[in-house]
């Protein structure tokens, strides 16, 4: 099945056309890592997924549902959306950044919550003794794998990644990614995961996305993106690979 389908769709700010005519789907469960030169609609693509922008052309189904005909802010309590500076709250615990959707979703039961925060937390790779910290106290790496928890907490069909591991370093960044692949099959949820390194992309994705200009270039597999690129761009690209 597809879980995230757009067909057809444009984006403008102003006169400037970042998306150009954006066909894709992606299956439940599939890993699609995206990648491209900044400013070729990554970012503008992701938040198509979970309704903050909204095409002027063309459509977006998530589940089946175009998003034109649903409750957006309902869409996104359901899905993970993970950035690159870990979006935590930085006044509150470690727990009650976890616990924040689920608590305005209304699960208000302290006990089940802090059971879920524990659960979580051992699911990413943290001790439970963070709980009670502020983000402030942690690394960076710890950051990224709280924001990874918390987008967990609601338990999503679709995690959306944005350059999560953009700003770590790489012993921290490929711990990380493994993390990610080993919550990925224990999951099964669907992932899309945006990053400016081929070699991430081709580590993580079962599919790799290549943009430019706001268009997709290829999208297959590592082994064929590796084997027949699309054209000279991919060609050049995968040599970092």
């Amino acid at each position: 099945m597809d879980i995230i389908r757009l067909e057809h769709v444009k984006k403008s700010f102003g006169e400037n056309q970042i998306l150009q005519d954006i066909s894709l789907s992606v299956k439940q469960g599939e890993f699609l890592t995206v990648i491209g030169r900044s400013g070729c609609g990554k970012t503008t693509m992701l938040k198509l997924m979970n309704g903050l922008y909204i095409p002027e052309s063309g459509d977006v189904y998530i589940e089946e549902k175009n998003l034109k005909e649903v409750d957006l802010i309902a869409l996104r309590r359901r899905m993970g959306y993970v950035i690159q500076n870990k979006g935590l709250f930085p006044h509150m615990t470690v727990e009650k950044n976890i616990t924040y959707v689920p608590v305005i979703s209304g699960r208000k039961n302290q006990t089940e919550n802090h059971a879920l925060v524990l659960k979580l937390l051992n699911m990413v790779g943290l001790e439970a003794e963070l709980a009670k910290r502020y983000p402030s106290e942690l690394s960076g790496g710890q950051q990224q794998r709280v924001g990874i928890a918390r987008a967990l907490a609601a338990e999503p069909h679709i995690l959306l990644m944005d350059e999560p591991f953009g700003a770590l370093d790489e012993i921290t960044k490929q711990t990380l990614q493994d993390e990610l692949i080993r919550l990925h099959r224990e999951l099964k949820i669907t992932v899309i995961f945006i990053t400016h390194s081929i070699r991430e992309a081709m580590k993580l994705g079962d599919r790799v996305l290549v943009m430019d200009q706001g268009r997709v270039l290829q999208i297959d597999t590592p082994e064929q993106v590796k084997a027949n690129p699309a054209n000279e761009f991919v060609k050049e690209l995968i040599k970092e690979a």
